[in-house]
């Protein structure tokens, strides 16, 4: 069991990882486009005039997705272990405990699903659009649930390999 919640957080992490570089790329292609444009314009004193609509909109949304992603990706090793309480504890109780602390991104991960799911489907209802692009709003917040639900199963599957099997996660001690 312990081989298969493994295999199965590797592979969550690597479509996540996949997720978080995609919208991470795109963030900066519309960054670059919409400051390419602008000089462009400043540059032949509005000759050209090209503009990224949209562009602070667009940036605001791919950001929300590179960090949902990232942190779904990334959840056992972004625990930061103050040893003040702990330093002189065995390694496994310490990894059992780090099981039990991910336990809380497990129940945020869920609370956000759900408050997310929850909204989408009142902006499909009411047919919700984005400020400037009128863009339909529930497809994003679908987006973001989806990867509030990957945050949620992996700080799951962390939880479950460090509370019963005492799998060591990578952490930062703070220095």
């Amino acid at each position: 069991m312990q081989t298969y919640l493994e295999k199965a957080s590797h592979w969550l992490a690597l479509l996540c990882r996949w997720v978080a570089g995609v919208a991470l790329v795109a963030l900066l292609l519309v960054t670059i486009a919409d400051v390419s444009t602008r000089y462009l314009y400043r540059l032949t004193e509005g000759a050209i005039a090209l503009r990224v609509s949209g562009s602070v909109e667009l940036v605001s949304y791919l950001m929300l997705c590179s960090l949902l992603a990232a942190m779904a990706a990334n959840v056992e090793k972004s625990q930061v272990v103050v040893e003040a309480l702990s330093h002189s504890l065995p390694q496994w109780i310490k990894n059992r405990l780090q099981g039990v602390y991910l336990i809380g991104f497990a129940a945020l991960g869920m609370v956000l699903f759900i408050g997310l799911l929850d909204s989408a489907a009142a902006a499909s209802r009411h047919g919700e659009v984005t400020q400037d692009l009128r863009l339909p709003m529930g497809p994003i917040y679908y987006a973001a649930a989806v990867l509030s639900l990957l945050l949620g199963v992996r700080s799951a599957l962390h939880a479950l390999l460090g509370a019963l099997f005492g799998v060591e996660g990578e952490v930062s001690n703070g220095e």
